[in-house]
């Protein structure tokens, strides 16, 4: 039954409470690996940079291939239970990283992360936006993703610091326990009537929920709003997936920065502007929606505008308090574009399929952005340098912003 009125709120924030603490937790085991790369490279299982780009792209291929079904089943099931069975998998998978004996059998378990993640990567958007009114998304999504560079942050500190005290398989262990007791908590999350915060009606909502899952992907293709914020996301994953696995590593082979200093120093760097950068996004996307329907693509279009040359700068000067300068302000810039793309993507579909539009955005965003660039940075390392290899981040930012831009700036409607 739905809450009652006076308890709605509560349970909202409960929700997303909750929803926030596992997209952290997901974070912090996606990202974990990011810190104990050079330590993989020197171990018995002499990961070379190809293999550590796979590694990545494998995780991601199984991700983005299972979110369509997730999105099909979270338009149609429990929502609680499939995000409580998506975190179990990935929690065990991630413990079962840290018994790996090879690199075949290391990508096996970070490709069933993938699996877990795709349950509950692709069904929370819908559920937090049946929770929360359209004006109030940009900061509600704010929140959600704040778990991206905390996550991430906790992720490099966390794999440092028990890669040096304890060994890289500790890493790993750490990191999956935490998930277990959160799917225990996602089981009694309130599931309300989907579209139930934007003045759908069951009986608007029925039929079109019957016309099944063809349906809803050629509505979604139809959607020239919905195609170009995907098409402008997937550069923007392009980039992030490339700089998230190697940054690291290029700040300790290239710039010479300590292996401790590196993983966590960036993780500070990532925390602070995150927690700036995606809560000033979201406060301002919100803001402007008074003024303009496109303040979402907006605030992101122009913030990864700004950010491509200040990324171009952090991997080409050598000066320490330029490259950290810039690196620092794109971060910032970058992270201020999470909640508003998210936001946009989900306000600019039909309630009855937005489980299905994130699982199509998810697997669209991967297939073109961070499957292709771990694998591509480490071929491109491999056969020239890292330094080479990373000036392809800058450009697909670019990319990103590019489309972005455009798609606000024709203020198409759905």
């Amino acid at each position: 039954m739905p809450p009652h009125p006076r308890g709605a709120v509560n349970v909202a924030r409960r929700g997303l409470i909750i929803l926030s603490l596992i997209n952290l937790f997901n974070y912090v085991d996606r990202y974990i690996i990011a810190a104990i790369s050079e330590s993989l490279r020197h171990s018995a299982l002499h990961i070379s940079d190809l293999q550590y780009g796979l590694l990545g792209s494998g995780f991601i291929v199984v991700y983005m291939a299972t979110a369509p079904v997730f999105g099909a089943l979270g338009d149609t099931r429990s929502r609680p239970r499939l995000i409580a069975l998506g975190v179990t998998i990935w929690s065990v998978a991630t413990a079962l990283g840290g018994l790996a004996w090879s690199f075949a059998s290391l990508l096996a378990a970070r490709t069933m992360v993938g699996v877990g993640e795709a349950a509950y990567g692709t069904i929370s958007p819908s559920l937090l936006a049946d929770y929360f009114r359209k004006e109030f998304r940009g900061r509600v999504f704010g929140v959600f993703f704040l778990a991206i560079p905390v996550g991430f942050g906790l992720g490099l500190a966390i794999g440092g610091l028990m890669d040096a005290h304890f060994g890289w398989r500790s890493a790993f262990f750490v990191a999956g326990i935490p998930g277990l007791v959160l799917a225990a908590l996602a089981l009694k999350l309130h599931d309300p009537p989907r579209g139930i915060q934007d003045d759908v009606t069951p009986s608007a909502r029925a039929p079109r929920a019957r016309q099944g899952v063809a349906a809803a992907y050629r509505a979604l293709l139809r959607n020239r709003p919905y195609v170009l914020t995907v098409l402008g996301y997937a550069a923007y994953t392009f980039a992030l997936g490339g700089m998230a696995l190697y940054i690291v590593k290029f700040l300790e082979r290239v710039r010479g920065v300590s292996e401790g200093q590196a993983s966590v120093g960036f993780a500070a760097i990532v925390i602070a502007t995150g927690l700036i950068g995606i809560a000033l996004g979201g406060w301002l996307s919100d803001r402007l929606l008074k003024v303009t329907k496109q303040s979402y693509l907006w605030v992101s279009g122009i913030a990864t505008l700004i950010a491509a040359p200040l990324a171009l700068v952090g991997v080409t000067v050598a000066t320490p308090a330029v490259y950290w300068t810039a690196i620092v302000l794109a971060q910032l810039l970058l992270f201020a574009s999470t909640g508003p793309v998210n936001s946009a993507i989900v306000n600019v579909v039909a309630p009855e399929i937005r489980a299905t539009a994130v699982a199509v955005s998810i697997f669209t965003i991967h297939i073109l952005g961070d499957v292709p660039s771990p694998t591509l940075i480490g071929a491109i390392s491999d056969a020239t340098s890292l330094t080479k290899a990373v000036l392809i981040i800058p450009v697909a930012l670019l990319v990103s912003g590019a489309v972005w831009t455009y798609a606000a700036k024709k203020g198409i409607e759905a």
